[in-house]
């Protein structure tokens, strides 16, 4: 991620919980330029992490429980909060599709509209609950991921959204895999961690998200010497973000009780 240009510096202010911060630089982005589409899925992807961090939904720990992931009791959205999001994804969507006229394979666009199905999809799923229609909404995303990956080169960025629904849908039981699947998604959980390490390597906005994707999932099959490795390098290089610093605490105690428990 390139963070001597704009758009790489307000992820990384968004990686560091830095809401604020991610604001306002994309907010000089738009002033600047209005009708360039990122900035404003890049400020509704901010304004997502901050209410998933008010929600305490944005912990590595919580989707270590599988309680927690399908737990079907309502939260309660900041209304104010989910009005400016839908709004930001429409006018991303907008000023995506206004380009797209033009340039079919305008690789900003693309990756705004899939940026914009994720996030909404991740919405559903995560603070509306509504679990399978995140499915519905999953397929969308991935038609601009297909679109995304056939560019030369690739973006790679588009691969985390194969990563995780391969992982997620590989979790299932069979009869669940069933029902949802996707066209090109095998529910493969190897697979899935495979596609989001490549993501690590070559993502341009995604890498950080993809070993935060994978942290949680090496906490979840107690893979505890990867994701301390990951959380080593999360923590160093977003120092401001506390998740990162409290969650690699936690992996270190829980290698040193392992530890313990095998003498």
């Amino acid at each position: 991620m390139d963070t001597t240009l704009p758009l790489g510096q307000a992820f990384a202010r968004l990686y560091n919980f830095d809401f604020a911060g991610a604001h306002g630089i994309l907010d000089e982005q738009i002033r600047h330029d209005p009708q360039q589409p990122i900035p404003y899925g890049v400020k509704a992807a901010a304004y997502f992490f901050a209410e998933l961090h008010r929600l305490k939904i944005l912990q590595i720990e919580f989707f270590e429980d599988d309680d927690k992931v399908v737990d079907r009791r309502k939260l309660t959205p900041d209304p104010v909060v989910r009005q400016e999001f839908f709004r930001l994804l429409a006018a991303a969507r907008a000023r995506a599709n206004t380009l797209l006229a033009s340039q079919p394979d305008h690789r900003d666009a693309l990756f705004t509209l899939c940026m914009a199905a994720g996030l909404e999809t991740d919405y559903a799923a995560l603070i509306e609950r509504r679990r399978f229609g995140s499915f519905v909404l999953a397929r969308q995303t991935h038609a601009y991921v297909r679109r995304l990956l056939a560019l030369n080169p690739p973006v790679y960025d588009g691969y985390l959204a194969l990563g995780t629904t391969e992982y997620v849908v590989g979790s299932l039981p069979f009869f669940l895999r069933w029902f949802v699947r996707m066209d090109d998604i095998k529910g493969s959980k190897e697979k899935g961690i495979e596609t989001l390490h490549l993501v690590a390597e070559r993502g341009r906005y995604y890498g950080p998200l993809a070993r935060i994707l994978l942290t949680a999932i090496f906490m979840r099959e107690k893979r505890l010497g990867e994701a301390h490795l990951l959380l080593t390098g999360l923590a160093s290089e977003y120092p401001d973000n506390p998740l990162f610093r409290r969650e690699l605490d936690r992996v270190a105690e829980l290698r040193l009780r392992a530890n313990a428990a095998s003498r």
